[in-house]
């Protein structure tokens, strides 16, 4: 009676090795499974993230050269008040003789 209650203890302890060993054999693949889940959910979002901070990028670049180019028109601006006082001066001139012209023929 003794050797079948020891067999039955045995193969108790047996089972719950083997058990054991099956729980601890399967636990990287069970947390590589959950790593690959993780990725299967979060890789579209991340995907799309990209993709939003590409234009985003594109939009920046695109407002960065308008407004070099703006700062360049400006620069050229004031780069050329020397002919904008030039052709007032050239201007007044004209009205002076104009005005000097219409004079004369006043008289006339």
């Amino acid at each position: 009676m003794e050797e079948p209650e020891m067999q039955l203890k045995v193969k108790k302890v047996t089972d719950k090795f083997t058990e054991s060993m099956y729980v601890l054999a399967n636990e990287p693949s069970v947390a590589l499974y959950r790593l690959q889940e993780h990725v299967r959910r979060s890789l579209p979002e991340l995907a799309q993230h990209k993709s939003d901070m590409q234009s985003w990028e594109e939009q920046s670049q695109g407002a960065i050269y308008t407004v070099e180019y703006a700062c360049s028109a400006i620069k050229n601006m004031t780069d050329s008040s020397v002919y904008f006082k030039s052709i007032d001066s050239l201007l007044k001139h004209a009205i002076a003789m104009k005005e000097q012209l219409n004079a004369a023929q006043g008289r006339r």
